[in-house]
């Protein structure tokens, strides 16, 4: 939804424009300055043989910097938002977090149980939630991706992928 677009009854912004532009620039100055600090903690003068170590990463800060600070002061001293000027509108962050959250939990599960487990999960329910496929295809779908996925770092290239840090379901196997 773009600021020309009213937004449709019960799909309200939830934040605007502004305030994400103010905290975009707050935590990019923020990071600018840790790293900037960091970079200077270095070196980041000249010595006789070159540049130090922090040199060049101090002077991108400098510049990520001065960048964030320019674009948060224009942002807070910006004229109020329009009302219909939104950075994401409640039926745009649903699809957002429909999407976020379980490939928050899909992460979580290849620490837990393994990238081959939880890619089968993963792509399981999503074909059943999303796609509306049913749980036969669905499954069979997300074995047979882990399968092939397995036989070609495991077996072909001999890469090993993360087995899981509670349970190895390969070990099941003997694998």
């Amino acid at each position: 939804m773009n600021s020309e677009q009213k937004p449709e009854a019960g799909d309200r912004p939830v934040v605007s424009n502004r305030t994400m532009e103010i905290v975009v620039a707050g935590l990019l100055l923020l990071l600018g300055l840790t790293f900037g600090i960091a970079s200077y903690n270095l070196g980041a003068g000249w010595s006789e043989d070159g540049p130090q170590s922090g040199y060049f990463p101090f002077y991108i800060n400098l510049m990520i910097v001065i960048a964030s600070a320019v674009t948060l002061m224009q942002a807070i001293r910006s004229k109020t938002p329009r009302p219909r000027e939104a950075f994401v509108s409640t039926g745009q962050l649903r699809q957002i977090m429909a999407v976020l959250i379980p490939a928050a939990v899909y992460v979580l599960g290849v620490q837990l149980f393994g990238i081959y487990l939880a890619s089968a999960v993963y792509i399981t329910v999503f074909m059943v939630w999303l796609g509306k496929y049913s749980w036969g295809k669905s499954l069979a779908l997300g074995v047979t991706i882990s399968v092939a996925v397995y036989f070609m770092f495991e077996i072909w290239f001999k890469v090993s992928l993360h087995k899981g840090s509670w349970f190895d379901p390969l070990s099941l196997f003997g694998l």
